[in-house]
């Protein structure tokens, strides 16, 4: 039955000269970087205090991993819901020690990560990368833009530790590592001095690159931030900053699409950075009113990137990872959810005559073009993803549910 939905979908989509199957070998190969936060609550393993930085995570749904067991347990639970191969996105926090073993986190070394490149390794798995600049009894008001000498370079030698970590996942995965920065410093209110900050961030950024490492190993990006809880005025890391850093010492920039005002969008954002660099990274993540970090959809701007980046043909220049955390619904299943949402909306591209749609704007012929692109959101598309589910073994529709809800009963809830 799918099939045959499947060979008249692609029928349809064939008179509009869209090659379904061309559509699905892409798709099978395009690599999702999946945070593994949305698991434990971006808690880790090396500190057993509460969240800090901007950064809040509510609910307390029953099942959260406790240990890199359960949490790389949830994850293969999740990448077997999920068609393709993917990638694992780490923070420092979830480096693993052997008993009566700790490194804070400016000492942190390979060997500390040796687990993630084991799970790695066995599932033909890449691994991304990022220091963590928060929750930590010197991630204050500021790291990296710290006015204390001694709180700064402690965050400098964490960034340097994170570089040659970076370049361990690299080395033993056979393929490069991203690794970016991200910082929740900045103020409540008006400050009196935004520049100085902003220098002190700029030279740690300096100092940390300048460590000797492999480029092509290890891709560092830096990521921005409008504002966050306790930096409502001002944000040390905001995207000029950012973006001009980035462009002037060749690292990538990283939009994160809850980082920007409200009527900011980053599909809009990402032609002209194209433009621009050579590459660049996202966070596809959903917020709500603010930088909420809720689970992807399949909604407007999800379809919107992932147009921006199929119709553009720049698959290999934007790097694409997921970052959300819900504590508030099953953890398993909110992962499953924004993998194949933005799985669908990759699809959904894929399948969309961007040249023909082109070539309509170009033409000036513009009521067409509103009529093709709204005719196209009723065409077969769902048929084309329950066939692309099907051949690569994974559950098609809702079946995946049944699953999540099984493992919930048998796993997660004997977790309390």
């Amino acid at each position: 039955m799918i099939r045959t939905r499947y060979e008249m979908a692609k029928q349809i989509y064939g008179k509009l000269g869209v090659d379904t199957d061309k559509a699905l070998e892409t798709l099978k190969g395009i690599s999702i970087s999946m945070h593994c936060w949305q698991g434990d609550d971006v808690t880790g393993f090396d500190n057993d205090g509460p969240l800090s930085g901007g950064i809040q995570t509510t609910g307390s749904y029953p099942g959260k991993a406790r240990n890199p067991e359960e949490l790389m347990a949830d994850i293969d639970m999740v990448l077997s819901l999920v068609p393709g191969k993917h990638k694992i996105n780490l923070h420092a926090n979830y480096a693993i020690f052997e008993k009566g073993e700790f490194a804070d986190r400016d000492k942190l070394e390979p060997k500390h990560f040796a687990k993630w490149v084991e799970f790695a390794k066995k599932r033909g798995l890449g691994l991304d990368f990022n220091p963590t600049f928060f929750s930590h009894p010197k991630a204050g008001q500021f790291t990296l833009s710290s006015p204390d000498d001694e709180i700064r370079k402690f965050w400098i030698d964490h960034g340097k530790a994170c570089i040659r970590i970076s370049e361990y996942f690299a080395t033993e995965l056979g393929q490069p590592c991203v690794m970016n920065i991200w910082i929740p410093d900045g103020y409540k209110d008006i400050p009196a001095d935004r520049l100085s900050p902003r220098a002190r961030f700029k030279d740690s950024l300096d100092q940390i690159l300048s460590i000797d490492y492999d480029k092509k190993k290890v891709i560092v990006a830096l990521e921005s931030k409008v504002f966050g809880i306790g930096m409502e005025s001002y944000t040390v890391g905001s995207s000029e900053f950012c973006i001009n850093y980035a462009a002037k010492n060749g690292i990538l920039s990283l939009m994160d699409n809850g980082h920007y005002h409200p009527t900011e969008v980053v599909s809009d954002k990402i032609s002209s950075m194209l433009l621009f660099a050579d590459k660049i990274a996202l966070h596809v993540t959903r917020p709500v009113r603010w930088d909420s970090d809720h689970v992807v959809l399949f909604d407007d701007e999800t379809r919107e990137i992932a147009k921006e980046v199929i119709r553009n043909d720049a698959l290999d220049r934007v790097i694409l990872a997921l970052d959300f955390f819900d504590a508030s619904i099953n953890r398993v299943a909110a992962w499953t959810i924004g993998m194949r949402n933005l799985q669908k909306s990759l699809l959904y591209a894929l399948l969309t005559p961007n040249d023909k749609l082109k070539k309509l704007q170009n033409e000036g012929k513009f009521t067409e073009l509103l009529m093709q692109q709204e005719e196209l959101k009723s065409y077969p598309f769902g048929d084309i993803w329950d066939y692309f589910c099907e051949v690569n073994n994974v559950p098609v529709k809702e079946e995946w549910y049944a699953t999540v809800s099984l493992y919930e009963e048998e796993v997660l809830l004997k977790r309390q």
